[in-house]
């Protein structure tokens, strides 16, 4: 199977040149849209009727992986190849300036670039890449860097022969002779296990299958544990037990997680005394723990599960550590636990609850205790000695930033790892001595092709009031020779769901924009956790139109106080952030002149009520159950399939997978048949399908980014910069 990407673009080109006046009339006149097959479906719910006329593009696995395809498969098949042909012709003129852009992108990539070694159980890892290479080297070195190099995995040389290729779940044997591995190649995130021997470079005929690439070792170096996800939904649901030399048929089941509302998963301590299964949801988690020199033995919870009650375990000497919410901590603190009395009675505070900083996570050593915080939106790491000898935050300077500790496998060390980056700033992997306060910089991202100089870059943040009174953060950066005015294109950027964060980084492709005159704006909106966990609390169920009108109303923002205006304001978002573009539009299109929702969540109420499609009952905390009538009918009012009206949209560019296991392609392929349908605006609307990958895009980093650059051309068009 090839790989679908739909891309629809909506394009109103209002062009000042004579240049960009032909482009226009030469795209509207390229070739003729195509026109989606209507056939009436009625869906009832709480006495309300919902005509969805395009419900047949829905196809099943077993449709779309069949060697002859039945009619409706053909017909779906027919309808987007069409929109193939049309996207190409449409975008012809754009082809070449696409393929330099690349190259742009590309030229600023060290090929030949490598990992910061890091060292566990006596080798020290490494991931590098070749010139030319697609993919990444997995390799060990024993000792000391000097010693001879081991190949552990070329995966550019496993990936020969697959349009997708991921390989991941990279685990080792206490005594470092066996490797379990994961590979994907449908991009539907069902990962398939296997293990290698690394002292003869055998790969065992043990094909564990319907995974999710996650899996741990026993100490006895020979016992795995797994888990597999249900076959239809896709939910990781059982963990299994497995012994070398045994027929997979013969694989234990430890634990079935009944809940269709969790999830599981396995790991392992860091003290690698303890082999850990986690259930999780979105408001409650339960763990089990067995030692991992008795893997045949059974697993005790260390605290049962209740309803708003969230909590993370690590193991350190005789006590549990424990990362919660309990006493209603909303911002989370730190406990521990002895570990013979583990539930939530025996818990004390280690780290209390503070109003004003989120506590994200943890890292343990034999001497130090490392915390991850957030306090007005900014990260702090915190380190603090077990005898509490010293308790001091690592200083950082800029305005905003990026920075996160690595996983630091080692425990017995004063050395912790950790990267920093800015909007402005590459980045850096630094070693900081704990003990001395020492830093050596182990390596800094290198921006090739002669051009770059963070210098010529400004960042800064700006709190932007919303219509609520609450202050929303909205970073941005630009080149210092950027003259802002109307005329400035703007590209704002949000996700705003689950809670997640996106950083102010660095990107060496978003140069590429900043250098022809693009302003970058990623706006912290509500639904993430930029100011705290209420911040994410009050951007979701019947609080979700919150993320929407944070976003708006950064834009009026830029547009209000002359960064921009609308014939020159973007918007971009992907999967619950293609969500986020899809409600945008629908409730102020007037603002945008272009927008890119990718893979877009965007027939919510179909999805959410379908509990066959992967991710939904695990969702029900996120965006409500919509078998609930309040729920139903609010998350009818802003799903952006169910919205869509008759009047004029900004120009859009939507992307998607036909593998897609997150966001299944017919949401937006439908989406797009919709709009073409009531839009009364003149505007182009192209659909691209690529075939060969899912929610995530493309596998090989080149590919990826032929993706970006394909994006960034359809905004570079729209503001006539279709010039190197």
């Amino acid at each position: 199977m090839k790989k679908i990407i739909l891309t629809i673009i909506v394009l109103n080109l209002t062009f000042a040149s004579c240049k960009k006046e032909r482009m226009e009339n030469d795209i509207k006149t390229a070739a003729k849209a195509p026109i989606a097959e209507k056939q009436l479906t009625k869906l009832e719910k709480h006495g309300d009727v919902r005509v969805d006329n395009y419900f047949w593009m829905r196809l099943t696995d077993d449709q779309k992986n069949a060697e002859v395809k039945d009619e409706q498969t053909q017909k779906v098949y027919d309808y987007l190849n069409a929109e193939n042909d049309y996207y190409d012709k449409m975008t012809a003129e754009t082809k070449t300036f696409q393929e330099e852009l690349f190259e742009e992108m590309k030229g600023r990539i060290k090929e030949d670039d490598e990992s910061v070694p890091y060292k566990e159980n006596g080798y020290y890892y490494i991931t590098r890449y070749e010139i030319g290479g697609q993919y990444p080297i997995y390799s060990r070195k024993k000792g000391t860097l000097e010693a001879e190099e081991e190949i552990l995995f070329d995966v550019n040389k496993e990936a020969e022969g697959y349009d997708y290729f991921q390989l991941g779940g990279l685990n080792i044997t206490l005594d470092n002779k066996l490797a379990v591995f994961a590979v994907d190649t449908l991009s539907r995130r069902q990962y398939t296990l296997q293990v290698k021997n690394l002292e003869t470079g055998e790969i065992y005929a043990d094909k564990i299958e319907n995974t999710t690439g996650g899996s741990v070792w026993a100490n006895d170096n020979k016992t795995l544990f797994y888990t597999k996800k249900d076959p239809v939904t896709l939910r990781s649901s059982q963990i299994y037990r497995h012994t070398l030399g045994t027929d997979v048929s013969e694989d234990v089941l430890v634990f079935e997680e009944e809940d269709e509302t969790f999830s599981v998963f396995v790991t392992k301590s860091k003290s690698k005394k303890y082999i850990i299964v986690g259930s999780f949801s979105t408001v409650s988690n339960e763990y089990q723990v067995l030692e991992a020199d008795e893997p045949k033995g059974a697993f005790r919870i260390i605290q049962p599960r209740e309803r708003d009650l969230e909590y993370d375990i690590a193991h350190y000497k005789d006590h549990f550590y424990i990362r919660t919410n309990k006493d209603g901590a909303t911002n989370f603190k730190l406990m521990k636990t002895p570990e013979t009395k583990t539930t939530k009675e025996n818990w004390v505070d280690v780290i209390p609850h503070r109003e004003d900083t989120f506590f994200e996570d943890f890292s343990i050593f034999k001497d130090y205790l490392v915390l991850e915080e957030r306090n007005e939106g900014l990260n702090k790491i915190r380190i603090k000695r077990w005898d509490d000898t010293a308790d001091y935050y690592l200083p950082f300077d800029e305005e905003t930033y990026s920075v996160g500790v690595y996983s630091n496998p080692e425990f017995d060390t004063d050395v912790i790892r950790y990267s920093y980056n800015s909007m402005t700033t590459p980045n850096s992997v630094i070693d900081f001595n704990m003990k001395d306060k020492s830093k050596d910089v182990k390596k800094e991202q290198e921006v090739l092709g002669g051009k770059f100089n963070k210098n010529n870059y400004i960042s800064k943040r700006i709190w932007v009031p919303a219509r609520d009174g609450k202050k929303i953060a909205l970073s941005i950066v630009y080149h210092k020779d950027t003259q802002i005015n109307k005329n400035t294109p703007v590209l704002q950027y949000a996700y705003g769901s689950y809670g997640y964060t996106v950083s102010d980084g660095f990107s060496t492709t978003r140069l590429s924009l900043l250098d022809r005159g693009f302003i970058f704006a990623l706006a912290h909106i509500r639904g993430g956790q930029y100011l705290g966990r209420e911040w994410y609390e009050d951007g979701k169920m019947l609080n979700k139109k919150n993320t929407f009108t944070d976003f708006i109303d950064c834009s009026k923002y830029l547009i209000d106080n002359g960064y921009t205006s609308p014939q020159h304001l973007y918007a971009m978002g992907g999967s619950a952030g293609g969500l986020l573009m899809g409600a945008i539009i629908n409730m102020n299109p007037e603002l945008y002149n272009g927008v890119i929702a990718a893979v877009p969540f965007v027939d919510v109420i179909s999805t959410m009520l379908d509990d066959s499609i992967p991710l939904t009952t695990g969702e029900y905390d996120e965006w409500g159950n919509p078998n609930d009538k309040e729920y139903y009918e609010y998350i009818k009012s802003y799903s952006p399939y169910d919205q869509v009206e008759a009047k004029a949209y900004p120009n859009m560019l939507v992307t998607t997978g036909l593998h897609d296991s997150q966001v299944q392609y017919w949401e937006p392929a439908k989406w797009v048949a919709k709009l073409r349908e009531v839009k009364t605006d003149s505007n182009l609307l192209f659909l691209h399908t690529n075939m060969e990958a899912g929610h995530g895009g493309a596998s090989g980093r080149f590919d990826a980014l032929k993706e970006t650059a394909e994006e960034y051309t359809f905004f570079l068009m729209l503001e006539g910069k279709l010039e190197k």
